[in-house]
């Protein structure tokens, strides 16, 4: 019945950002389940369209993100350990000059056949890897870019099963 009163959700936010090939292969082997940020967009969920970067070079995928988790680097970093022993003190020193971070749970995966970066400044007329993250909602082009990419041949896709919290 509390169902009845809560808030909708609003929509995922599309957001464009890059992402290194070995952290992506990571995601398929299952050992990667959270991508970690320095600073992110709070309280909703993500569509990320994923530019993978150098020797890949190419927009590829979508992965779908929960809302962040937003903490202390010592508790981020708690969550990398716990998903891939070993993996808390790179986050940790990632994240050692912030208040906080951000952990990214990762809910699934679509890698779709893509579009190069040799193909992109065709289509967008100007193209350099992203840094950060954008909002793609505020562009008009990556928009299209983003679409035409997810609407092509998917190659593989995968969810990914849901950590236990971390206590």
């Amino acid at each position: 019945m509390d169902a009845l009163f809560d808030a909708p959700q609003a929509p995922p936010e599309p957001v464009l950002m890059s992402l290194n090939p070995q952290y992506y292969d990571l995601i398929w082997q299952g050992l990667k389940r959270h991508e970690f940020r320095r600073r992110f967009l709070t309280g909703r969920a993500v569509t990320w369209y994923v530019y993978l970067t150098a020797p890949v070079s190419r927009l590829a995928a979508v992965i779908d993100l929960d809302p962040a988790v937003v903490d202390s680097p010592e508790r981020i970093a708690a969550i990398a350990e716990q998903a891939r022993p070993g993996n808390g003190d790179s986050v940790l020193d990632y994240l050692k000059d912030l208040p906080r971070g951000s952990a990214l749970p990762t809910r699934g995966v679509r890698e779709h056949e893509g579009l190069t970066a040799a193909r992109l400044p065709d289509i967008l007329g100007a193209f350099h890897p992203p840094q950060g993250y954008t909002l793609i909602s505020r562009s008009p082009q990556w928009t299209r870019v983003c679409r035409q990419m997810a609407a092509g041949p998917l190659l593989r896709q995968m969810t990914l099963p849901q950590p236990a919290p971390v206590g």
